[in-house]
C-alpha cells in the first residue's frame, strides 16, 4: 500500500469518525430536548388538573352554601364551617392559579384569568357579597362551567392534544337539575 492509499484510508476513517460523532451529538441533543419538553408537559398537565380540581371544589362549596342560605337544601355543617371551607378552598385555588401562571401558555393563562373572574361571581353570590335571583345564580354557574370548558380547550391546545371538548361533536351541556327545578315549576 503506497502513501496515497494510506492517506485515503486515514481520511476515510477520520471522516467516518467525525460523521458518527456529529450524528450521535445531534441525536443526543434531540433526545434531551424531547425529555425536557416531556418533563414540562407532565408538570403542565399536573398544574392544569390541579387548577380545575380546585376550581370545581370551590364551585361545589359555593353551591352548598347558596342552597343552605336560600333554603333549597339544608347543609350538613354550620354556615360558619361552610364559609371556612370556602375560604380554605379559595386559598388552594389561588395556589393552583399561580402554578398556571408559571407553567401555562398565553391562552391558558388568559382562560384561567377569565375563569377566576366567573368563579368569583359564583362565590360572591353564594356568600351574599352580591345580590341575585335564582336565575342569576344558575346563569353564573352556567358561565363558570363554560369557562372551565374554555380552559380545557386552551390547556389541550397547549399540551398538543388533538380534538376538543366543544364544537359539533360536543354540544354545550346545561346544568344538571331535577326536572321539577329545570322547568321552573315547583321548588326554588
Amino acid at each position: 500500500m503506497d502513501a496515497g492509499e494510506q492517506w485515503a484510508t486515514i481520511a476515510a476513517v477520520l471522516l467516518g469518525s467525525i460523521s458518527t460523532h456529529l450524528t450521535t451529538y445531534a441525536m443526543e441533543r434531540q433526545r434531551k430536548k424531547h425529555e425536557l419538553v416531556t418533563r414540562w408537559d407532565s408538570k403542565k398537565l399536573d398544574a392544569y388538573e390541579g387548577y380545575v380540581d380546585s376550581m370545581r371544589s370551590c364551585i361545589f362549596l359555593a353551591v352548598q352554601l347558596y342552597e343552605h342560605r336560600n333554603g333549597i337544601r339544608a347543609g350538613e355543617t354550620s354556615e360558619q364551617d361552610m364559609l371556612a371551607e370556602m375560604s380554605a378552598a379559595g386559598r388552594l385555588r389561588g395556589r393552583a392559579f399561580e402554578r398556571i401562571m408559571l407553567l401555562g401558555g398565553d391562552d391558558v393563562v388568559e382562560a384561567a384569568h377569565e375563569l377566576n373572574a366567573l368563579a368569583l361571581k359564583v362565590d360572591w353570590q353564594a356568600n351574599g357579597k352580591i345580590d341575585g335571583t335564582l336565575a342569576d345564580w344558575r346563569e353564573r354557574n352556567r358561565a363558570v362551567f363554560r369557562g372551565i370548558n374554555d380552559f380545557h380547550e386552551a390547556a389541550r391546545s397547549d399540551l398538543g392534544v388533538d380534538g376538543g371538548v366543544t364544537g359539533e361533536k360536543h354540544p354545550e351541556r346545561d346544568l344538571l337539575l331535577p326536572p321539577v327545578q329545570r322547568d321552573g315549576s315547583g321548588g326554588p
